[in-house]
């Protein structure tokens, strides 16, 4: 028999797991993630309390809760149907069920600590985006504050 000298080959790994910020809820889903966006519409906006949210899309097939599923809470919203699940006891965002897609749902990319396979590439409700959203300025430490980066302040007109 004939030796190898290649190391053996690493496998991907089969699934990526999620978790609330008080560790309640958990899940995982099998990667790849089927699609991934950052979402800069006003509800997902509230919902998560930030300039937009990046969420990671895959089938309801593919998605298997590891703790927790009783410690959701649900919200319908009434325009549109959709459906977004919060842990009951943090109150971080799970789940994001879109009615006009019963199959799907998406859940926050920042939940899971390993890669999901898909990075986001799409915008959705770009014209919704917020002035104030980090745009990727060139930022610098800011003096005396260890981790803290700012843009040096908005240079004021001479008017």
């Amino acid at each position: 028999m004939e030796k190898s000298n290649s190391a053996p080959k690493r496998r991907a790994p089969a699934s990526a797991c999620a978790e609330c910020a008080c560790g309640d809820v958990a899940l995982e889903i099998a990667v790849p993630a089927q699609w991934a966006w950052h979402d800069h519409s006003p509800t997902s906006r509230r919902a998560h309390g930030a300039a937009y949210a990046t969420y990671v899309g895959t089938w309801k097939s593919r998605v298997r809760f590891v703790r927790g599923e009783e410690c959701l809470t649900r919200y319908e919203e009434p325009e549109t149907g959709a459906v977004r699940s919060f842990c009951s006891r943090c109150g971080t965002p799970i789940l994001y069920e879109r009615k006009r897609a019963p199959k799907n749902v998406n859940i926050p990319r920042a939940l899971f600590a390993s890669g999901v396979g898909r990075e986001p590439r799409y915008h959705v409700a770009i014209d919704e985006m917020r002035d104030w959203a980090y745009l990727g300025d060139k930022l610098k430490p800011l003096k005396g504050f260890a981790g803290v980066v700012w843009d040096g302040g908005r240079k004021r007109g001479s008017g």
